[in-house]
């Protein structure tokens, strides 16, 4: 321990077995984190002890950086906890978890007649638009500006009219229904403004008035026998209809409740808060922040903290998609700040647990984006990181598997799944030294020989290492390769890929036994996908030497054809169809071929 650790380790031994607050300071006298403890002679003083690298990675970086600390003692755990929000929103510590608060005003816009349309703006202009808000959710203007374009079927393309009417032929939105295709003519100016003007009375006077002033219209249309525009106002009814229906489905049964969700990556993680209001979703908001490998127990508790002391309306039920923290505390410092009872909620089933998987799919969808990558894998491998206790999703999974006919041909397959998806040029083939049928000892050699070709850093795939190791079988192949990373120095988590009758993932296998995965739709998923991928993959080489095999047992049978000869036709002609479709003289010019082995082959394969 150096002198510095040995310094700050005495100063926190000194300190009361009591709550308070503590706060870490740099060589400038900068606060760098803020945090709380029931007892802080205990919680400080395990930051400076002498191991370090048992210490998670940002908090090892932390305290490298401490070079002293103050700390407050309070009466109690929620003075401590108001203390900590308090302290945290006064100094934004670099790090504690910080939620950019990107919350402004936002409006619709709506571009000036004959042919307006609708958009979403931050900022009010002198363009000679009209504006409606301004609304405080980004998502919600976002949300309208979607549902009118479609319902009135506005144009949702970049075209400029009446610049662009006639210089092209109908998009495919016009013939899905979802556009009145103005480009090319087949609407007048008379019958866009109507629709224009009816998009406006739904977004002023809400869907039931807008809803009933149309249905009034379209029969008195009828009457007048104008059944164009009985059947425009038809179909717009229809899709207001069809988005009311879509709204009771992302309905909540709980008039108001919040539900929160975390994906993570290796650098990056994103949090979604799904507001519901009078049983609709209102809002939805995303914060990107940095993934510092934190408990996420702890996580949550601080997510939960810095997003309510932004946002006003708590609401009575609050939904997470795990456990966190200091609940008992948290709930008593939510039902306090909301002036009524707040409960935390951990979904196992039912309808809360569907909000939290379509929760955690808009997270891992903003965060995807954000990071130019899918959102389905990233949601997918945020759960596995989860069930399997890793500190973030495994970016490079590296799968193997055996493959033999009764210990014969024996060879295994080495796929690679990056963010999610396969990365075809980095499967790797192995043909296993010595042959036999013992799967563990061929699993072993394999993994072996990849870690071998790490330490040489070939400067091909094998000069990177995995985030995440998945093997083929259950606790059998994992204890047999897990003596092979520990003599290589190399933690890389290692897990089983166990099937079930039918060859289909039931569960993965960890060094001390099962993990269940049948809960875990998205990583289950992912799962099956890499064993079945693999499985093809070492199978298909096997298929492919057993075959070579027995050609070569064919060629081999004639007089004067070895093994090399054999080998040699087959590189050359590619199959045994070719070969036998061959001439003498083709097979005379064939390499390390003469007129003599020439004239057994042809004779052999044309005896009959």
């Amino acid at each position: 321990m150096d002198e510095r650790l040995r310094r700050l380790k005495k100063k926190a031994n000194a300190l009361p077995l009591t709550p308070g607050v503590y706060l870490m300071k740099n060589a400038k006298g900068q606060v760098i984190y803020v945090g709380k403890a029931k007892a802080l002679k205990n919680r400080v003083g395990s930051y400076f002890t002498a191991q370090q690298q048992n210490l998670q990675t940002k908090v090892r970086a932390m305290v490298a950086k401490v070079e002293d600390f103050d700390v407050i003692l309070t009466d109690t755990e929620q003075e401590c906890l108001l203390l900590e929000c308090s302290l945290i929103k006064q100094h934004m510590p670099r790090y504690n978890i910080l939620l950019k608060d990107d919350k402004g005003f936002h409006y619709l816009r709506v571009t000036p007649p004959p042919w307006s349309n609708f958009y979403a703006a931050k900022q009010l202009a002198d363009d000679g638009a009209q504006y409606l808000g301004p609304y405080t959710s980004s998502w919600l203007v976002n949300q309208a500006v979607d549902a009118v374009k479609k319902i009135f079927r506005l144009p949702q393309c970049a075209k400029v009219f009446p610049r662009d009417i006639g210089k092209s032929r109908p998009c495919l939105n016009h013939f899905i229904g979802l556009c009145s295709a103005p480009c090319a003519g087949k609407i007048t100016v008379e019958e866009y403004a109507s629709c224009v003007a009816d998009a406006l009375s739904f977004l002023k006077n809400g869907e039931s008035k807008a809803m009933a002033e149309m249905k009034r219209r379209m029969g008195a249309a009828a009457e007048a026998l104008d059944f164009e525009t009985a059947a425009r106002l038809r179909d717009s009814i229809k899709a207001m209809e069809q988005l009311s229906r879509k709204q009771k489905v992302v309905g909540s049964a709980h008039p108001e409740q919040d539900v929160f969700a975390v994906v993570r990556e290796k650098e990056k993680a994103c949090l979604c808060v799904l507001r519901f209001k009078q049983g609709k979703l209102s809002d939805a908001e995303h914060f990107i922040f940095p993934n510092g490998e934190q408990e996420r127990e702890e996580e949550r508790r601080e997510l939960l903290l810095r997003y309510y002391t932004m946002r006003e309306g708590i609401p009575r039920r609050v939904v997470l998609d795990g456990a966190l923290a200091d609940e008992e505390l948290l709930t008593e410092w939510l039902s306090q700040r909301a002036g009524k009872r707040v409960s935390l909620v951990l979904p196992e089933k039912g309808e809360a647990l569907r909000l939290v998987e379509m929760c955690r799919a808009n997270a891992a969808q903003y965060l995807a984006q954000s990071m130019g990558r899918q959102g389905k894998a990233t949601a997918a491998l945020d759960e596995l990181a989860a069930v399997l206790g890793l500190p973030s999703a495994p970016a490079r999974i590296e799968a193997y598997d055996i493959s033999h006919t009764g210990g014969a041909q024996s060879v295994a397959g080495m796929v690679v799944f990056k963010d999610g998806v396969p990365l075809k040029r980095a499967y790797r083939r192995f043909q296993i030294k010595g042959g036999g049928a013992d799967d563990y000892a061929a699993m072993e050699q394999v993994l072996r020989r990849r870690l071998a070709r790490y330490k040489e850093d070939g400067g091909d795939e094998f000069s990177v290492l995995p985030d995440l190791i998945l093997l083929d079988g259950g606790q059998g192949q994992v204890h047999a390769v897990l003596p092979v990373l520990e003599e290589f120095g190399l933690p890389i988590p290692l897990f089983g890929m166990v099937k079930d009758g039918h060859h289909r993932t039931r569960a993965i296998a960890a060094d001390g036994g099962e993990i269940a995965l049948s809960s875990k739709r998205a990583a289950f998923t992912l799962v099956g996908q890499i064993q079945e991928e693999v499985h093809r993959f070492a199978i298909s080489y096997h298929r492919q030497k057993r075959g070579k095999a027995a050609l070569n047992g064919t060629l081999t049978q004639i007089r004067g054809i070895g093994e090399g000869r054999a080998n040699s036709l087959l590189r050359h002609f590619k199959t045994m169809a070719k070969i036998r479709a061959a001439s003498l003289e083709e097979l005379q010019t064939a390499p390390g071929m003469n007129s003599l082995a020439a004239k057994a082959v042809y004779e052999a394969l044309h005896k009959e």
